[in-house]
């Protein structure tokens, strides 16, 4: 380098900026900004979709199978109740008294099944993870009491009286 060089470059400030610099660093911020704002459009028009779409798409499936719970759920009474009726015909002579039991312990499985179903019901029409809980803690206290209840009717037996004894 020559010396005019040399002391032309120490004459010129050193933070002051070349022209195609600038140019360069307002470009990049120009490309920038355009894939910042590109980037949250696409992030709106998928914020706007995601949550409803989503939970109708969910909601409409958890129904459908609900319904076609049910619909098998009828259809395995019906065979459990056929399948009981043949089976009285057939053992008709085992007693009214094993008849009744069976009788109560399905009428216990169809009410609980009944009440599982219920839940189900609730479930798939519960808006929010506050609501599903309030449905759980609920169906827990009805299933408990009805337990308590089905399991006091179902020990109790007739007392047999029989004859006394003189101590």
């Amino acid at each position: 380098m020559t010396k005019f060089k040399v002391a032309a470059r120490k004459a010129r400030p050193k933070h002051q900026k070349t022209a195609p610099t600038v140019a360069a660093k307002v470009r990049n911020k120009i490309a920038a900004e355009a894939v910042r704002q590109t980037h949250r459009k696409t992030d709106a028009s998928f914020d706007q979709s995601r949550g409803t779409q989503l939970q109708d798409t969910l909601r409409v499936l958890a129904e459908r199978n609900l319904a076609q719970t049910r619909e098998m759920y009828e259809r395995s009474k019906d065979t459990l109740q056929a399948g009981l009726e043949s089976w009285q015909k057939c053992f008709g002579a085992a007693g009214k008294g094993a008849v009744a039991i069976n009788r109560k312990i399905i009428d216990i499985a169809e009410s609980n099944i009944n009440t599982g179903f219920d839940l189900a019901t609730g479930l798939a029409g519960a808006r929010n993870f506050a609501e599903v809980m309030q449905l759980q803690a609920a169906y827990w206290r009805k299933l408990f009491g009805a337990l308590h209840i089905q399991a006091e009717t179902s020990t109790k037996q007739p007392k047999l009286r029989g004859p006394r004894r003189n101590k």
